[in-house]
């Protein structure tokens, strides 16, 4: 029987790994369990995050890219930037590394039902955003929303992650792709700029509808002046608090602001609920 302990994690094989960027600065890893019964546990929603570890090297906080709809297995995509990223950068398919969670909180898709979605991303950030797109789009859950507009923004072309997706979403998806970098470059023709221009250019209406936004701190500094021009409401704007997440369960204290505990409160938020605690994040 599988023990609740909150402290460990599950034993799961990688099952592929590939280089996901040009500079090779991330990794995208597909995880097996290595016990249907922890599969079978392992219930979460897009959004939510685990931690990646290894004995001797820690463990790390991840936003899950795969969505439930896709199966049994994990997809994580993981920057290189300290001992236990660096050591899984290392590591090979078959090897064998621990899951704990699902920690923290999803995108609220049952209240995004009915409405019009808007999800606005910047570089890495787009994991968890992926898998919300991958649950959206599924056959059983495209009728339960509105219009779909997907805005993604990286450096250069080779710094976008999930091309081949991507690409399918432009082709087949029943949703509006916008792909944009930030300076030209040859043999691109979508968008050019960061991602707040290209909101602001495409001018998504705030009439029952709900946006998703993450990226780096910068993005979404310069993204909410547009969104507030285009007159979406605070409690319309949903946010997650990606960089604050530690050790999931608040426990270490790490993750605080104000009274909440971004990795057991959050890291999904409303801007509504964001307007309430002190700007610390």
């Amino acid at each position: 029987m599988r023990n609740n302990n909150p402290y460990l994690p599950y034993p799961v094989r990688i099952k592929r790994v590939e280089i996901a960027t040009e500079d090779k600065s991330l990794r995208t890893f597909e995880l097996e369990f290595l016990h249907q019964e922890d599969a079978d546990a392992f219930r979460y929603l897009p959004g939510q995050f685990a931690e990646l570890s290894l004995p001797g090297y820690g463990e790390a906080p991840i936003g899950i890219a795969s969505s439930p709809t896709e199966g049994d297995t994990l997809l994580f995509t993981v920057s290189k930037a300290g001992l236990l990223t660096s050591q899984l950068h290392s590591m090979s398919e078959g090897d064998v590394m621990g899951v704990r969670g699902p920690l923290g909180t999803s995108y609220p898709l049952q209240e995004m039902e009915g409405k019009n979605v808007l999800i606005l991303a910047g570089g890495y950030a787009v994991t968890t955003l992926r898998s919300t797109m991958v649950w959206l789009l599924h056959p059983d859950n495209r009728p339960k929303y509105g219009d779909i507009t997907f805005v993604y923004g990286a450096r250069t072309p080779g710094m976008i992650l999930y091309k081949q997706l991507l690409e399918e979403w432009e082709t087949n998806s029943d949703a509006n792709i916008h792909l944009t970098i930030d300076n030209e470059a040859p043999g691109w023709d979508k968008h050019v700029g960061f991602v707040p221009q290209i909101a602001e250019k495409i001018e998504p209406s705030p009439q029952n509808a709900m946006a998703l936004v993450c990226g780096p701190p910068v993005m979404i500094k310069f993204t909410q002046p547009v969104l507030d021009k285009q007159g979406w409401q605070s409690d319309q704007i949903i946010m997650s608090l990606e960089n604050r997440m530690k050790c999931g369960i608040g426990i270490c204290g790490r993750c605080n602001v104000g009274p909440h505990y971004v990795c057991k409160d959050g890291p999904v938020f409303s801007k509504a609920q964001l307007d309430e605690l002190p700007k610390e994040y």
